[in-house]
C-alpha cells in the first residue's frame, strides 16, 4: 500500500470519552475505526469508487472531530493537541486535493 495518508490516520489516537459518554465515545472509535479503514479500501477500489473511499474517510475524520470537540466543550477531555489538529485537518483536506487527480496521497 503505497498511500502516504495512511501511516498518518494512525496517529489520530485520542482520549476517548468513555467516562463520561458510552455512547459518545464508541461513536468517536467507530468514526476513527472507519477513516483507517475507508483509506485502506481505497487502495484497491477502481474508478469512481476510489474518490468514493476518500470521501468516506474525509467524511468520517471530520466526524471524529466533531465528536472530540462535543466532548471538548463538555469539559470531560483536554483540548485537542495543534499537532493532532493539524493531523485531522490533513486527512479531512485529503478528499479536496484528490478532486479530480489520481495522484496518490
Amino acid at each position: 500500500m503505497t498511500l502516504r495518508i495512511y501511516p498518518i490516520v494512525l496517529q489520530l489516537v485520542l482520549p476517548l470519552p468513555r467516562a463520561r459518554s458510552a455512547s459518545l465515545g464508541e461513536q468517536l472509535e467507530r468514526a476513527l475505526i472507519s477513516v483507517r479503514l475507508d483509506i485502506a479500501e481505497r487502495a484497491y477500489s477502481r474508478g469512481m469508487n476510489r474518490q468514493a473511499r476518500y470521501q468516506s474517510a474525509a467524511a468520517s475524520a471530520r466526524e471524529a472531530l466533531a465528536r472530540f470537540e462535543t466532548a471538548e466543550a463538555l469539559g470531560w477531555v483536554k483540548a485537542l493537541e495543534p499537532e493532532l489538529g493539524a493531523l485531522f485537518q490533513q486527512v479531512i483536506g485529503t478528499r479536496a486535493a484528490l478532486r479530480g487527480t489520481t495522484t496518490e496521497t
